[in-house]
């Protein structure tokens, strides 16, 4: 009976000490930053969404403190230092912008980044090994613009022109990058630099007087946190739009081709997990999306009196109706 007891008593030792870390566990209260250009409550429910799978559930062992610039990319450094000082024990950052801020301004918080090219914007030191404290998905803009040129000449094969609508930080290298593919293409391009949300109507109204036939905003967080707003204005003036991932043909645009930003976002909730449990920035692989989708809304087509070539319509996961 003693051999018994003793293997018996070692067991319930074990389950009730197993029991009491969970309990300790269950007790932390992990504090997340949240920081980006503009309120973006798709991106941010996904985000909400991974960390539920994960065992994160505000309200219970989790805080999401919310920072937007909202229109004032000047205000981002002053919005990290909050959230530093706020104990975030990560801090998370939507597009270029924000994570440059975080970079210069975040000491040694660490931070997980929804970001294009993060090693040509210096955020990391290469994707496999990023150093220092930051990692996160890349969202590879600079690859797809050049994709998105194609699949809008395929659409409107008679079109000689198009709109690119690009911040200044395009300058030094999308901008030659997207132009070279738009002579490659054959067509001219008429370049809409915007520098805040206020700019937009100036510049669309500028793309309708140079007769150009379609609009491509380059990958950028502010496009996507004014969305409606671009694709309200490209309505206005027929401009045929393709724009970077589905929240704007969602909200009215006309094309979509790029990563799910929605499944990207629910990949930053098992970076922010890990790093819960210990592991380090510097020791986290940048990701890389692998899954790309063309969204077409023939609702907006129709609208325009357009026509979507059958060709394109077979390549799209989803047509909006």
């Amino acid at each position: 009976m003693r051999l018994i007891g003793l293997p018996l008593i070692l067991a319930v030792g074990l389950a009730l000490a197993t029991l009491t870390a969970e309990a300790q566990q269950t007790g932390k209260v992990y504090r997340i930053g949240w920081l980006a250009p503009a309120s973006l409550p798709t991106t941010l429910d996904a985000f909400r969404d991974g960390l539920r799978v994960l065992g994160y559930v505000e309200g219970n062992n989790l805080v999401i403190e919310q920072r937007y610039a909202n229109g004032k990319p000047e205000r981002l450094a002053g919005l990290v230092a909050e959230l530093v000082g706020a104990n975030a024990d990560v801090i998370v950052t939507t597009g270029n912008p924000a994570t440059a801020a975080a970079k210069t301004t975040a000491g040694s918080t660490p931070v997980v980044f929804v970001a294009g090219d993060p090693v040509e914007a210096g955020f990391v030191a290469s994707l496999a090994r990023p150093g220092g404290n930051m990692t996160g998905v890349n969202t590879l803009p600079g690859e797809l613009n050049a994709k998105r040129l194609e699949l809008l000449r395929e659409a409107f094969p008679k079109m000689s022109r198009v709109a690119v609508l690009f911040e200044p930080r395009h300058l030094s290298s999308t901008i030659p990058q997207v132009e070279a593919a738009v002579r490659s293409l054959g067509l001219q391009v008429t370049r809409l630099e915007v520098h805040g949300a206020y700019d937009f109507e100036r510049a669309l109204g500028a793309a309708a007087r140079s007769n150009a036939g379609a609009l491509m905003p380059v990958s950028s967080a502010l496009c996507h946190g004014e969305r409606h707003r671009i694709v309200s204005l490209a309505a206005k003036h027929r401009l045929p739009a393709m724009y970077e991932h589905r929240d704007f043909t969602e909200a009215g645009g006309l094309l979509s081709y790029g990563p799910d930003i929605r499944f990207l976002n629910r990949r930053v909730a098992t970076y922010v997990d890990k790093i819960f449990k210990g592991a380090k920035p510097a020791d986290l692989p940048v990701e890389q999306p692998t899954k790309f989708e063309l969204v077409i809304n023939r609702k907006t087509a129709r609208a325009l009196a357009l026509t979507i070539p059958q060709t394109i319509l077979l390549h799209a996961a989803q047509v909006i109706e």
